[in-house]
């Protein structure tokens, strides 16, 4: 079964991203991290499925700030 956009979110939030003020437009929300080049952005509603590309860009960004 796939996690939901807001468990996904919480656990940018819990790595340390932050949500970039002014850059969510509709159900888009963009993260970034001091150690991040770039940027998070998923797509849907909080209570959404996340897609598997979704989750792997994630864990992907997660990785890359604790390294």
């Amino acid at each position: 079964m796939p996690r939901k956009i807001r468990q996904l979110i919480k656990d940018l939030h819990d790595a340390g991203f932050e949500l970039i003020s002014g850059a969510a437009k509709g159900s888009h929300r963009k993260l970034a991290h001091a150690n991040y080049h770039g940027a998070v952005t998923l797509s849907g509603n909080d209570n959404d499925d996340a897609k598997h590309y979704q989750e792997k860009q994630v864990q992907r960004a997660i990785e890359e700030v604790q390294a």
